[in-house]
């Protein structure tokens, strides 16, 4: 999540520099710095059921399940740019900074009022550009509604809604139902 801008431009070592020491965490736009805002209880819950199971499905192959606190580093219309999603599955090779990926095969954002619109806009328009990425979810924290979003059908959204809905990530083999997504999660719709 998004909060207050910093103001001066920092460059790309002088980010990461402060991001190995930072207690707050800080997406990077083009020499912008953005400190990221606290998750809500729901927000928490159905990213660790959705990076649970993915980690569960993909033990003994070579990609990987990481959660909020790994970077993702693209280089979009030539800036640099650094990202913190929600949820990234990895599976190619070249990926091997430990602190930054760059090739992912899924991503996840969990949908709050504060972060929608940037992770419909903003992100999507970038991530989409990643040349490995296979899927791109939303995930609605307040009621049952999952979009994806897939290469092999240019970018058109698929939306899910209500318990007995599945999600299928095909570029993995993976499915999963909505009801498995919102365990434990109350909501008002």
């Amino acid at each position: 999540m998004q909060a207050a801008r910093e103001t001066a431009a920092v460059s790309v070592e002088d980010y990461l520099a402060g991001e190995r020491t930072s207690e707050v965490r800080h997406e990077y736009l083009g020499g912008m710095v953005y400190a990221m805002a606290g998750a809500s209880e729901f927000h928490n819950l159905i990213e660790l059921n959705i990076a649970t199971a993915l980690r569960q499905h993909l033990r003994g192959t070579q990609c990987r399940t990481f959660v909020n606190d790994l970077k993702l580093r693209l280089n979009v219309a030539n800036q640099d740019s650094f990202y913190y999603p929600d949820v990234m599955v990895v599976c190619d090779p070249r990926d091997t900074d430990p602190y930054a990926k760059r090739f992912p095969k899924i991503l996840v954002e969990v949908l709050s009022p504060e972060t929608e619109r940037i992770d419909r806009r903003e992100k999507f328009s970038s991530y989409i550009q990643t040349e490995t990425l296979e899927e791109y979810v939303l995930v609605a924290q307040d009621k049952m509604e999952v979009t994806v979003f897939r290469r092999t059908s240019q970018w058109a959204g698929e939306t899910l809604r209500g318990s007995e809905q599945i999600v299928q990530l095909p570029s993995i083999g993976f499915s999963l139902p909505l009801n498995a997504i919102y365990d434990g999660v109350k909501l008002t719709d």
